[in-house]
């Protein structure tokens, strides 16, 4: 991205390098702000008219010109009072023009905002360098917003607010010496971020709140009908599980892909400079409207590529992907795949479980961990999450372990009860928070934790739809049965409500590769069953009634019992 500055899908994206305000003076006299405020000027032509009329001195400028003209009346009152500047057109109405003052302000903070920068090109860069310029710059802007606000009121503020009036995160960059073959030659010069700083709580407005289609595999290589377009794009390398995959993200869905670093580990400059074993491209101009999947068999990568369209700047297209990616290379290994959630218990008296939960969306995994806590209440010391959506079950010596994928946790906010989203609020990022469906991404575990092999106690499956209440044990045929199945009342997360079946409750890699995941399942429940582990299914009723909770409140009884049973 060689632009100061990009405003666009309600989103404003600053070089820092080309464009970084060390001062008033600097900023009010900058090519950037001169561009915002023509960006403001024609936002009010169809949202305010009285308003656009004013600026535009009724007509006789264009926005181009009016924006030089605002600019230009911004830096005397930068310097001068009111008193001084008493002829100027803006001072004829100083209500008219605090309230231009104040909308613009507000419309500032209402864009996605961030802010980035090289790290290639500094012998001492660090992230307290990135994060001493980006709050320099927050600091300035309000200090600057308070300045004419407190001139044109002719008093000072009572009342001072330290809202985030920079950006909403911002990162560093550098680029790849080479890239690790010669097919994928179209992303070499495509920046990789290496640095992320997150201003939480942080809250997003995606166009779109549901993931709809399903990931498909082809048997052509996304890179050749890559296109980058006239936009810009970045690549935020990750680690999903023990699996290294590059993001490369069209910047209109910049949002959507920093809000990865809540839930990805971010890879280091070194691991970033090795071939990666997943690669996704979201956001291609390809006019195909398409989710698909390719494994480039030749340099052992799976490849997703997302097409450039509204709906994908729900991020389920981005993390669902990522997680599809990682199945299939898995799968390849004898890795088993689960959706679902697995978390250590740990008791005051020393007692310690691996509790297992899998099922789909909306099944109830989540929320039975949630009624477990509340029902244990100061028994427990400690929850520690090993995955809360996608893990793997794999052998070592006969004996399964269970793994993760992601370092946070993508919640549904209707299913949790409403104090649980405001214990890790200042840590998490909220999505669409004023519509069905709104999610939250906070941290749930640290890397070393996710990957690190944990040992099984209790694997249940998760039911919503049957009329029973409470934890059941089963035999492993007929748990094995019912996970391949993968029943359950979907309540509308996806493109699917009402009863529905998903092969193995998961449509993210096994079931696009029933043939490869069949012999997998046979092998890891023979091996729970070998190892005395406790199978069967809890019955959640999310699928009845959401609010009503004494299914999950039974269920979680029952299996706070069973973690108290001493071995």
């Amino acid at each position: 991205m060689q632009n100061k500055i990009e405003i666009f899908n309600n989103q404003v994206i600053i070089n820092y390098n080309l464009a970084y305000p060390k001062s008033r003076e600097v900023l009010l006299k900058s090519h950037t702000f001169t561009k915002f405020v023509q960006y403001f000027i024609e936002y009010q032509e169809t949202d305010n008219a009285n308003m656009y009329a004013y600026l535009t001195k009724n007509g006789e400028l264009n926005s181009k010109e009016a924006s030089c003209d605002f600019c230009h009346f911004l830096r005397l009152l930068s310097i001068f009072t009111c008193e001084e500047l008493k002829d100027e057109y803006y001072l004829s109405n100083k209500d008219a023009t605090l309230s231009v003052i104040e909308e613009m302000y507000r419309n500032w903070r209402s864009l996605q905002r961030f802010g980035y920068m090289k790290s290639d090109n500094s012998t001492d860069f660090g992230i307290n360098t990135l994060v001493a310029f980006d709050s320099a710059s927050n600091d300035l802007i309000l200090r600057t917003y308070r300045l004419f606000e407190e001139k044109l009121m002719g008093r000072p503020n009572l009342v001072y607010r330290q809202v985030q009036a920079g950006t909403n995160a911002c990162f560093s960059v550098h680029t790849l010496d080479k890239v690790w073959a010669d097919e994928y030659a179209a992303l070499q010069d495509i920046p990789m971020i290496d640095t992320v700083m997150l201003r939480t709580p942080m809250i997003l407005h995606p166009k779109s709140s549901k993931r709809t289609g399903m990931f498909t595999e082809i048997d052509t290589q996304p890179m050749t009908y890559f296109k980058k377009g006239e936009s810009n794009w970045f690549c935020y390398p990750c680690k999903v599980g023990t699996l290294l995959c590059f993001v490369y993200f069209n910047s209109k869905y910049m949002s959507s892909a920093l809000s990865m670093a809540n839930l990805f580990e971010l890879a280091t400059k070194e691991e970033s400079a090795q071939k990666p074993d997943l690669v996704v491209i979201f956001g291609n101009d390809d006019g195909n409207d398409a989710t698909n999947f390719y494994y480039d068999e030749a340099n052992d990568i799976w490849v997703g590529c997302i097409s450039d369209n509204p709906r994908i700047e729900y991020f389920g297209y981005l993390k669902k992907m990522c997680l599809t990616l990682h199945n299939l290379a898995q799968m390849k290994k004898g890795w088993l795949p689960i959706h679902g959630a697995f978390v250590n218990i740990y008791l005051k008296d020393g007692t310690k479980k691996g509790i297992m939960l899998m099922g789909d969306s909306g099944a109830g995994k989540s929320e039975s961990i949630e009624a477990l806590k509340a029902t244990a209440g100061d028994m427990i010391r400690e929850v520690e999450v090993v995955f809360d959506d996608m893990g793997t079950i794999h052998l070592e010596d006969g004996v399964p372990y269970g793994q993760g994928t992601e370092i946070g946790a993508f919640i549904r906010l209707d299913d949790l009860d409403p104090g649980t989203p405001y214990r890790d609020m200042d840590r998490s990022i909220f999505m669409a928070p004023e519509n069905p469906n709104s999610r939250m991404i906070q941290p749930a575990a640290p890397y070393r934790v996710v990957v690190h092999n944990h040992k099984i106690d209790l694997f249940a499956y998760a039911n919503n739809y049957t009329n029973e209440f409470g934890l059941k044990k089963l035999t492993v045929q007929e748990v094995k049965d019912t996970c391949k199945l993968g029943k359950r009342m979907a309540l509308g997360t996806t493109q699917e409500v009402g009863i529905s079946t998903t092969y193995f409750a998961n449509p993210f890699g096994p079931m696009q590769k029933q043939e490869l995941c069949e012999p997998i399942i046979d092998t890891m429940f023979q091996a729970l069953e070998d190892n005395g582990v406790f199978v069967g299914e809890i019955y959640t009723h999310l699928g009845f009634d959401k609010s009503n909770r004494k299914g999950l409140n039974i269920a979680a009884q029952q299996l706070l019992e069973f973690i108290q049973k001493k071995d």
